[in-house]
């Protein structure tokens, strides 16, 4: 068991298999992407991907999910998914949703079930606003998709102010005769996404928003629950808020990082990384490494900031890009 120095159990392991993407969106990319941002880096091989997952596994990690960048991208990408499906294991996936269609046939032969995929808007020119792209038909075709061959879907949306508040009860009505799971997400800071406190929409302020629409209730949070749950009353699916900013879930944390090119992040805003991918490919027992990294953990957001929105500098927040972390 993976223990940390605040009793805290990880058990969730979550896997950068490439920092690459088609899209293009400010909250996950740098605002002003570099040419050349994506070469050079040292990849984990789909070799090294199940040698350092086994020894997560072996120390209790009961769930994997696979993230980017884009996951689907990587050309190897039905390999590593193969391989991790052997393990007793939960594995799960993030994805964009643009390639959904092309691996659906993979996600059910191994078993893989649950689904989150990435839609910030539900209008077609403010989706391409936001990601750069024009492949808004493409992802609502495959969300369907996935709900027709009975996937568990989690539809992921960063709110923002400014930007796609006035929808948010749009994705809730969404869930009237679809068994979907939409999440809103606080924005969070990362290097290069201009953040700034006045583009969160809170959990409370997402929730008043909803409110003006519907009566809704709260569902039971599980322990290690990220999203605060809740649901209208004779509606298919259900809706959640991600309060990493304002309400954040610190205190039962299960969930460990491993970026794409195999260094070990105990949280997401951790700034110190752990070399893991080093350590084995100079044949060095990993498994001090991880536990030493998992015992450093902060008791809450990396140890960087509070709650405390307006006393956020985010200049001040030493960590990577989100595409760079891994979603």
């Amino acid at each position: 068991m993976l223990k940390d120095k605040f009793e805290r159990n990880h058990d969730y392991l979550r896997i950068s298999i490439t920092d690459k993407c088609n899209l293009r969106c400010t909250y996950c990319n740098p605002v002003d992407l570099p040419k050349g941002f994506f070469a050079g880096h040292n990849r984990m091989t789909a070799d090294e991907i199940e040698k350092v997952a086994s020894v997560f596994v072996e120390q209790g990690i009961k769930k994997i999910r696979l993230t980017g960048g884009e996951p689907l991208v990587r050309k190897d990408v039905k390999d590593i998914i193969e391989r991790l499906s052997k393990f007793p294991i939960e594995l799960a996936i993030t994805t964009n949703g643009v390639f959904v269609h092309e691996f659906i046939d993979i996600f059910k032969s191994v078993g893989l079930r649950s689904i989150n995929v990435s839609i910030d808007s539900l209008k077609k020119d403010r989706y391409f606003s936001i990601t750069g792209r024009d492949e808004f038909e493409r992802v609502r075709e495959n969300i369907d998709l996935l709900l027709e061959n009975d996937f568990f879907v989690k539809v992921n949306l960063v709110a923002m102010k400014g930007i796609n508040e006035d929808e948010i009860p749009d994705f809730v009505a969404w869930t009237k005769d679809q068994p979907l799971h939409v999440r809103f997400i606080e924005f969070m800071p990362f290097a290069g996404n201009a953040w700034s406190g006045d583009k969160i929409i809170s959990y409370k302020e997402i929730l008043d928003l909803i409110a003006s629409r519907f009566s809704f209730e709260k569902l039971a949070d599980d322990l290690h629950d990220t999203a605060k749950k809740y649901f209208v009353p004779g509606y298919k699916g259900t809706f959640a808020v991600i309060s990493s900013m304002t309400q954040p879930f610190c205190g039962e944390c299960n969930r460990l990082r491993l970026t794409t090119d195999g260094k070990m992040k105990n949280c997401l805003f951790s700034k110190k990384e752990t070399d893991i991918l080093g350590a084995l490919r100079a044949g060095e027992d990993i498994l001090p490494l991880i536990r030493a990294c998992v015992w450093e953990k902060e008791k809450m957001l990396g140890g960087q900031f509070t709650p405390s929105i307006d006393k956020i500098n985010a200049s001040d927040i030493q960590n990577r890009s989100m595409i760079d972390i891994g979603g």
